[in-house]
């Protein structure tokens, strides 16, 4: 049998094929509603608390302690959750993710990044984008499994995906609208293609190549939240990512040296990216 037609456990044949055609893939009901409650109770605690995780969650008040009029000032995205909570990293490294992952990768998988937003409603969404662009995985492209905690769609500020950008090379971001996006970078879709929004339910979850371009809008939505969880992978051929992500890890928890990429940083952050030769 060719590579094409074998089977890998974890996906079928026809997965396998999608995601090679469009560069991502909705694996229904993979996590059990009592393990997306439970996700949802720790990180609501912790955000409720309102205690910053240095380093990690650092929520703003005002002077007078009110809330900020951007939601996403009080409740930011959560970076690392594997670092400071069990839960993290044991859905991080779950072998059903995993199983997937390696599927799709069609190699071993190192696992990169955890984090958790929750875009509370009126909160800005992210204008389109390439993951790889922050990660800096190479050779090839980092994937992405986005876990839904909240029902997700257009209205609450879903995630929208541009299928068949995944062969893309890393484009140079222009700049994003800053009244609906948070983060001032954005990748127009190339001539002909047009992005879709991917429709979820609590513990469904999106797996998409680093180089997909995908983005979402702000929540406009009167009540409804859109927590998620995110988790970031490279094969295990890739040769370097951005030091931002060191440790990375194996599926059985230890610890992988990879090569430190001279650009990267955290996902969803700003940056300049003129003053390097590669987007000049």
């Amino acid at each position: 049998m060719s590579p094409s037609t074998q089977s890998i456990p974890g996906v079928t044949l026809e997965q396998r094929k999608f995601y090679r055609t469009e560069g991502y893939l909705i694996v229904r009901g993979l996590w059990q509603p009592e393990e997306i409650a439970e996700l949802k109770q720790v990180v609501d605690g912790l955000a409720e608390s309102g205690k910053p995780i240095p380093g990690f969650w650092e929520p703003q008040l005002q002077p007078d302690g009110s809330l900020d009029p951007d939601p996403l000032k009080r409740y930011p995205r959560m970076l690392h959750l594997h670092r400071h909570q069990p839960i993290g990293k044991r859905m991080m490294l779950d072998p059903r993710i995993g199983a997937v992952v390696r599927g799709l990768l069609e190699d071993e998988p190192i696992a990169c990044q955890s984090m958790v937003y929750f875009k509370p409603p009126g909160s800005r969404g992210q204008a389109l984008h390439q993951d790889n662009f922050y990660l800096m995985v190479k050779p090839g492209s980092c994937l992405a499994a986005w876990t839904a905690i909240d029902p997700s769609f257009p209205e609450n500020g879903g995630l929208w995906v541009v299928p068949g950008t995944h062969d893309l090379a890393l484009q140079c971001p222009g700049p994003a609208d800053g009244t609906r996006s948070f983060v001032n970078n954005y990748v127009p879709p190339p001539e002909g293609k047009r992005a879709i929004p991917a429709q979820l339910s609590p513990g469904d979850v999106l797996f998409f190549n680093g180089s997909v371009i995908h983005g979402s809008e702000p929540n406009s939505h009167p009540t409804q939240w859109r927590r998620s969880f995110i988790c970031h992978y490279m094969p295990a051929a890739a040769e370097e990512i951005a030091e931002w992500y060191f440790p990375l890890h194996d599926f059985h928890g230890n610890v992988i040296a990879r090569k430190a990429s001279g650009m990267g940083g955290p996902c969803g952050a700003d940056y300049d990216w003129s003053k390097f030769d590669k987007f000049a």
